[in-house]
């Protein structure tokens, strides 16, 4: 589904204040912390809630190991000014269609209402249309989620139906990829170069 670019973990996207990197076995325990806690503001249709004992090794494991494949992209979300910090995850799977993706993300208490997960989403479609040639990516909200339809519609999603996920009705949005030109997102860059994140 995703190019060589992207199947190699020095791939990322940076945009104003964000790097979008590939998660690492040091990013357990963020991972654990937020993606177990309730509080998380949660679209994560391609990226799995941990239980509250879930194994977060084993999460990143299968993150990298399906980045590596091609078979989905999630990459952790990080402020530029401390890159080792994880505050947030995004990806996009396959979708019901072929050639489609389907989008998930979920961010941490402390920093919902700060705008980064609109900046990562936007650069997440940005590289899915431009990088990885996806016709269109569809998100699944749940009905009692506007936090998550508000990111959404910010970026260009709109309704697209409705599906039963897990006993609960979930409105599914989709955003197609313009016909007439790739998709360019405002200061989103896409890195290949190694650049060494200090430990903190």
């Amino acid at each position: 589904m995703f190019p060589d670019l992207m199947r190699d973990d020095v791939f990322r996207l940076e945009t104003a204040r964000l790097w979008l990197r590939w998660p690492r076995h040091s990013d357990a325990r963020a991972v654990a912390d937020i993606a177990c806690a309730k509080e998380a503001a949660d679209l994560s249709a391609s990226i799995p809630h941990l239980a509250p004992r879930g194994d977060a090794d084993g999460f990143v494991v299968a993150a990298r190991g399906d980045n590596m494949l091609g078979a989905r992209l999630t990459l952790a979300i990080t402020p530029k000014s401390r890159p080792n910090v994880l505050i947030g995850m995004v990806g996009v799977a396959p979708g019901e269609t072929c050639g489609e993706g389907e989008l998930g993300y979920w961010i941490g208490a402390p920093w919902q209402g700060s705008g980064y997960t609109t900046e990562a989403v936007r650069a997440m479609i940005g590289a899915c249309f431009d990088l990885a040639g996806l016709s269109a990516i569809t998100a699944a909200v749940e009905a009692d989620n506007p936090a998550a339809r508000r990111v959404l519609e910010k970026c260009g999603f709109a309704p697209a139906g409705e599906r039963l996920r897990g006993g609960a009705r979930h409105d599914v949005l989709r955003l197609a990829r313009p016909a007439d030109a790739l998709v360019r997102v405002a200061g989103m860059r896409v890195s290949m170069t190694e650049t060494p994140f200090a430990a903190e």
